[in-house]
């Protein structure tokens, strides 16, 4: 019997666990999707980043980006908006544990959106990387 086969035998049978490999495919897409509409209708930091991600995508349809451009934004937009979600996941899961004002609780909150706050600086860095000499051109000459 190998390690795998204990640790089977062991584990309690999550929730999970129930329905074909179809239906827990399905259930688990729709988890996500659930996850994708709280956010948006709860965290105002998500609408911002929505409100940026049309914007730089219009910005970007009218500059003509290049592949390697439109790979940056892409990558950026969707780093941001998945840690944003995980800040989120992060905070709720504080929230359900304690809602006493606890040192360590504060530290894992502010790390967590630093985490975002720090991708947002590099897109924005990389936006005036990519905007900057187009808008440049375009009001020069």
């Amino acid at each position: 019997m190998g390690l795998l086969d204990k640790f089977r035998k062991k584990s309690p049978k999550r929730n999970k666990d129930q329905g074909t490999a179809v239906e827990r495919y399905e259930k688990s897409f729709m988890h996500a999707i659930d996850g994708i509409i709280y956010c948006i209708k709860y965290e105002h930091n998500m609408i911002i980043i929505m409100i940026a991600t049309v914007l730089v995508t219009l910005a970007g349809i009218t500059y003509k980006l290049s592949a390697y451009e439109w790979l940056f934004i892409i990558t950026m937009i969707g780093t941001i908006s998945a840690s944003e979600m995980i800040n989120s996941a992060i905070e709720a899961a504080i929230d359900l544990y304690t809602t006493e004002i606890h040192p360590l609780a504060k530290i894992a909150k502010d790390t967590a959106s630093s985490a975002t706050l720090i991708l947002c600086l590099t897109a924005l860095i990389g936006g005036i990387i990519i905007f900057g000499p187009k808008a440049l051109m375009l009001i020069g000459g």
